[in-house]
């Protein structure tokens, strides 16, 4: 008898181990990404009764809204509901204790937002915020809500989907995971599982012709905000000799005619997190490979008086920054990421860690160089990088700041005339406000000799507009399961303003409330009854309109 028993405790054993290792999941919504979107996306399919798997690359969840970029794009905070609003009161909650203060008191903080306060007690929201803090909300709804998140886990974009009448049935990932869902979201900044999918998509900038468009396409001589060469500075080595070759980051390429398409994207960069306490700050290190005459062009600047170095050291929480591009030349690694969106997951590494070296090169550059004005070194002495955020990382940001990849082209594409509310949105399942903003794409010679940088657009929509479902889906004929609320269907230009991180996860609740609408009623995606949906988002605090609450 105890043989026997012994046996059966053996074989529970054995088949809880096999259950470990299986290689095949199936769950009514398969979730792709780890970004804001992906786990408002899941939360509100849990919400919804539906079982969920996300299915992330990344190890941190939250995307940008947890790896740095904590002073949040806000624009018109009263458009910004549902889960989104949520998300940034746990967030007013969390710094409600006072524990949550360790680096400075509460009172010391100086309450800064971007547009609007950073704490908003009347709402009982915040949206300034230390990247750890917004990591831990995320975290805590994946508990809250029992969320199935297998991490690091990567999408075989060669031969890894499969599709059948349409549809995605299922996807295997390189570590030979199979997952099998009834709807897939598509929540990654990249646009992965669309583009394997075989759903039309374009990158770089189209032509303002293709749209009707004003600020799409190249934009030569278009210089906005201040990150433009207000000053005759040489792009050679030495100085007015065309001869002696090009600075470092200086492309020799005609740069375009203004209005038309091109591949460029707008600059990526690294939303560091910095401090300014003693006991918080670790010193700037020296990259690998370091190369001073990198950064000569900025020495240039700074020669030519120009003094704004720390204009985007925003304020966050303890004592601590959100550092951003600013000014001609800055964080933006312009011009070195127009190959990321199609490149394989190594080149992307690749990318990315150039990336890291040319800002951590930047920050030692300012710290150290004697070329450098010496009050603007003995500013930087006061900063390093945060200790206590990014600690399994050498506290630098886990997460690249990839401002625009692909862009769907589905049953909608969003434009620039919907943001300025030249149309008439029929089926809006939330909302954006933020400016029309695109970073510099490329830093080109001008005819007369002389250094600039061409891509920098800053344009306000006159109020908050509609976002259709529409962008939201493929067509049809393409796929009928798949939704992409991070990669939606929008021109460039468009997409400057959506692309905010409130708007991410307004579209990635949308995207799930549609999902389980088109599971319920075994329907494609592109059929679901917005009547329905809408009724939907708007007992869920969706704000579809201005003026609704």
């Amino acid at each position: 008898m105890k043989n026997l028993l012994l046996c059966f405790i053996m074989l529970g054993m054995f088949s809880a181990c096999e259950s470990s290792k299986s290689k095949k999941h199936e769950a009514d919504i398969i979730i792709y990404g780890g970004t804001s979107a992906a786990i408002t996306a899941a939360v509100q399919a849990k919400k919804a009764g539906k079982s969920v798997i996300v299915v992330s690359p990344d190890t941190h969840l939250g995307g940008l809204s947890s790896g740095g970029l904590g002073f949040t794009d806000t624009g018109d905070k009263s458009v910004i509901g549902g889960l989104a609003r949520d998300f940034y009161h746990r967030v007013y909650m969390h710094y409600q204790d006072s524990a949550a203060w360790k680096w400075q008191r509460a009172s010391e903080y100086g309450n800064k937002g971007q547009g609007t306060p950073a704490m908003d007690g009347n709402a009982r929201t915040m949206w300034i915020f230390e990247p750890h803090a917004a990591e831990q909300v995320f975290e805590d709804y994946v508990k809250e809500y029992a969320i199935d998140v297998r991490r690091d886990e990567w999408l075989d974009r060669e031969k890894g989907i499969v599709k059948s009448n349409g549809k995605i049935s299922s996807f295997t990932t390189l570590s030979g995971q199979t997952y099998t869902g009834k709807i897939f979201i598509d929540a990654t900044y990249e646009g992965d599982l669309m583009a394997a999918a075989n759903v039309s998509y374009h990158v770089g900038r189209e032509a303002n012709s293709v749209y009707g468009e004003k600020w799409n396409g190249i934009q030569v001589g278009v210089l906005h905000h201040g990150h433009w060469f207000k000053s005759d500075i040489s792009p050679y080595k030495t100085s007015g000799d065309s001869s002696s070759g090009l600075l470092y980051g200086v492309s020799a390429d005609f740069p375009g005619v203004h209005g038309e398409g091109d591949h460029r994207l707008q600059a990526y960069c690294f939303r560091m997190c910095l401090s300014n306490h003693p006991e918080n700050r670790v010193p700037f290190p020296k990259p690998d490979g370091y190369d001073a005459d990198h950064y000569e062009l900025l020495a240039r600047v700074f020669d030519s008086g120009w003094r704004e170095t720390f204009q985007k050291f925003d304020p966050i929480p303890n004592r601590k920054t959100d550092t951003n591009n600013h000014g001609p030349f800055s964080t933006d690694f312009i011009g070195m990421n127009y190959d990321y969106p199609e490149a394989s997951y190594e080149r992307r590494k690749e990318i990315t860690q150039a990336h890291e070296d040319y800002q951590k090169g930047l920050m030692y550059f300012l710290s150290n160089d004697s070329r450098v004005p010496e009050d603007v070194r003995q500013q930087m002495s006061q900063w390093g990088l945060a200790k206590d955020e990014f600690t399994d990382n050498g506290h630098w940001p886990h997460q690249l700041y990839i401002r625009e990849a692909r862009r769907m082209i589905g049953e909608y594409v969003m434009t620039e005339h919907d943001t300025f509310s030249e149309r008439k949105i029929s089926d809006p399942v939330g909302m954006g406000s933020y400016a029309l903003d695109s970073h510099n794409a490329q830093r080109y010679v001008k005819p007369d000799g002389y250094v600039q940088n061409e891509g920098d657009i800053g344009v306000t929509p006159k109020q908050a507009y509609q976002i259709s479902y529409g962008s939201l889906v493929p067509k049809k004929e393409e796929c009928t399961n798949l939704m992409v609320p991070v990669c939606l269907s929008s021109s460039h230009i468009a997409f400057g303003s959506i692309r905010m991180e409130p708007v991410f996860m307004i579209l990635g609740e949308s995207a799930a409330t549609a999902a389980v609408l088109a599971i319920d009623q075994n329907i494609a995606v592109q059929d679901v009854n917005y009547s329905e949906l809408e009724k939907q988002l708007l007992a869920q605090h969706q704000i579809l309109a201005l003026g609704s609450k």
